[in-house]
């Protein structure tokens, strides 16, 4: 669940900021810590801000993350993870 998020994460930085930081072991370890604490913080709250300061150099400048997640977008994320989990859960359920 956390990579979903991580990928997201990945993704949408790559589209605002024109940076792929999947080369990058630092950034990804950073990404990787914030979306593990924002996924726990998303199981009692309904939106997590995602702030990540300095998470790379582009052109001497600092490049930062600083975005919003919601519970509704993280359950999206997941969606293909939750549906594979259902099946067996379902089984497991009705034969105990």
């Amino acid at each position: 669940f956390d990579q979903n998020l991580v990928n997201y994460l990945l993704d949408d930085f790559e589209k605002k900021e024109g940076i792929d930081l999947k080369k990058d072991p630092q950034a990804l370890q950073r990404l990787t810590e914030a979306a593990e604490k924002a996924k726990i913080e998303l199981s009692t709250l309904s939106e997590v801000k995602v702030s990540l300061p300095f998470i790379t150099l582009a052109q001497g400048a600092p490049k930062h993350i600083d975005t919003t997640i919601s519970r509704e977008l993280f359950e999206e994320l997941c969606e293909t993870a939750i549906s594979s989990c259902r099946p067996p859960v379902e089984q497991a359920l009705s034969d105990a």
